[in-house]
């Protein structure tokens, strides 16, 4: 149960952050409630890649980056987990 939520929670977070990185196409979209709060909960996330990796021409290929590695922590999550409950 517990690797469920876990799997789900990053599901839907890497699902908010391809939803922000649409709406950062769209300069109007990110003045919306929903893009404000897209804002809010994934520019902390990404900041912390945009200080290392900067942007290649216009490309700003940290958001890429940062989905790659989120996918590596809900992997070292579920393995730590699954040792320390099994």
């Amino acid at each position: 149960m517990i690797f469920y939520i876990i799997i789900q929670a990053f599901m839907i977070y890497r699902f908010m952050l391809i939803g922000y990185i649409l709406l950062s196409w769209i300069p109007a979209a990110q003045d919306s409630a929903v893009g404000r709060f897209l804002v809010a909960v994934c520019e902390p996330y990404l900041g912390i890649f945009r200080r290392f990796i900067p942007p290649i021409g216009m490309i700003d290929i940290s958001p890429i980056v940062a989905i790659l590695a989120l996918s590596f922590i809900q992997e070292g999550l579920l393995k730590v987990l699954s040792y320390i409950i099994y």
